[in-house]
């Protein structure tokens, strides 16, 4: 237990980070909770934090301790902190663009499709406030500068690969697909070297053969462009850029809205840099003339 527990949000994280790996599996649990909803932390009792994760609340007051804290109220300021100079969090959000719905709108057809509407609005704006400039900007190079962009994403991961290497290949870039079907991704992936490029894309339950292939090639010495959800899941490990794209546990299923929002942002990056008009650059399609 440190003699001084961090007293910022920042080396909070960073001290979370060191620890991680040594921690239980319901400390991790709380881990990747409370560095993906920072804002929830803040404005929300432990209890209600506690039944959000399926975990007791003594867990939480535990989790604040072993860090350093007297207590989890303690390890919570650092979140209040944080949020008196944050922009309005993802939950707020969702609470501003619904107020109108009606709640009997909510059991239909339509009702749902405004849901997800909603919630999809909110994390693309969620993704414009997480994603550093500089990250996209040195990713975009780095596709560019590729000899092969690889590219894996596995189950409800897949369309997000599928989408990007497709439009690499209309931009002539040399994309490989490593396709779960056949088993052969982890043997393809051995032709991975340091000159060519991994785009990793896993959300929990992180897919094991994604996060095989993207600690390999980062072994091997090639860089990894990583999305997922947590700077804490096991594909960041490997990163040589990390987009993190939190999920929210409230949905059906996992919106690909934000992810492949990103990945869109990331191509139309790298159409600017090859060809000469650079405001409006364009991707060719399947049906355009070379």
């Amino acid at each position: 237990m440190p003699q001084t527990p961090p007293g910022d949000h920042d080396a909070l994280v960073r001290l979370i980070h060191e620890r991680f790996d040594a921690m239980s599996r319901t400390s991790q649990k709380i881990a990747v909770f409370i560095t993906q909803n920072p804002n929830d932390v803040a404005m929300m009792s432990v209890n209600a934090l506690a039944n959000r994760c399926g975990i007791h609340a003594s867990s939480f007051v535990r989790f604040a301790q072993t860090l350093g804290y007297k207590g989890f109220k303690e390890l919570q300021g650092i979140f209040h902190e944080r949020l008196s100079n944050a922009a309005p969090g993802y939950a707020a959000r969702i609470q501003a663009l619904g107020n109108g719905l009606d709640a009997s709108e909510e059991k239909s057809e339509q009702g749902l499709l405004r849901e997800l509407v909603v919630r999809d609005i909110a994390a693309l704006h969620d993704l414009v406030e997480r994603i550093p400039e500089a990250d996209l900007h040195r990713a975009v190079r780095m596709i560019e500068r590729a000899d092969t962009v690889y590219l894996i994403g596995q189950l409800r991961s897949a369309p997000v690969v599928e989408f990007l290497r497709y439009v690499l290949t209309m931009l002539g870039r040399r994309a490989v697909l490593l396709d779960a079907s056949g088993g052969l991704a982890t043997h393809m992936a051995r032709l991975i070297g340091p000159r060519d490029l991994l785009v990793a894309v896993s959300f929990r339950h992180y897919a094991e053969e994604v996060v095989t292939v993207a600690q390999a090639a980062a072994a091997r010495g090639a860089p990894v462009v990583a999305i997922t959800d947590s700077t804490l899941s096991p594909v960041a490990r490997a990163s040589s850029v990390l987009f993190s794209v939190p999920e929210h546990d409230h949905a059906f299923s996992r919106s690909l809205a934000a992810p492949m929002c990103l990945v869109q942002a990331l191509t139309v990056g790298l159409a600017a840099r090859l060809q000469e008009d650079r405001i409006t650059p364009r991707i060719p399609t399947v049906t355009q003339a070379p």
